[in-house]
């Protein structure tokens, strides 16, 4: 079963969170989420090698198929392999070109990073300005 908020109670909580001091959005929400690129002081773009994504499918199916950890859908087998081999080769052909043009106009605070770790060697280096 999907768990998801209606498309207004989402885009109000956006809102909300856009116009606070300081806040986070994670995810792949490029195409309800853009109104968050203006308010943003820095738009991290994750891009983990495709072999490492696919690793993180297999490890979430394993552990949720183990009782280790929640998912908010229904994982199967099927599930595994769309999302392995399919979704994250069309994102790499398809979303993340649109990801990039969408965030063209703020190419001055865009920063394209491999890992979370590089994320917070920037945060440190800016605290420490």
């Amino acid at each position: 079963m999907q768990r998801r908020f209606p498309a207004e109670t989402r885009d109000a909580l956006l809102r909300r969170a856009a116009c606070s001091e300081a806040w986070v959005i994670e995810g792949v929400h490029h195409k309800w989420g853009k109104e968050s690129f203006e308010h943003a002081d820095v738009i991290f773009i994750i891009t983990p090698n495709r072999w490492v994504r696919d690793f993180r499918v297999i490890r979430r199916f394993l552990r949720t198929r183990l009782g280790l950890e929640r998912a908010n859908y229904k994982q199967s087998l099927k599930n595994v392999f769309e999302m392995a081999w399919v979704w994250n080769r069309k994102f790499d052909r398809v979303h993340m070109k649109e990801i990039m043009e969408m965030t063209e106009p703020f190419k001055a605070k865009r920063m394209v990073v491999r890992s979370n770790k590089e994320i917070l060697k920037y945060i440190q280096a800016r605290e420490g300005q």
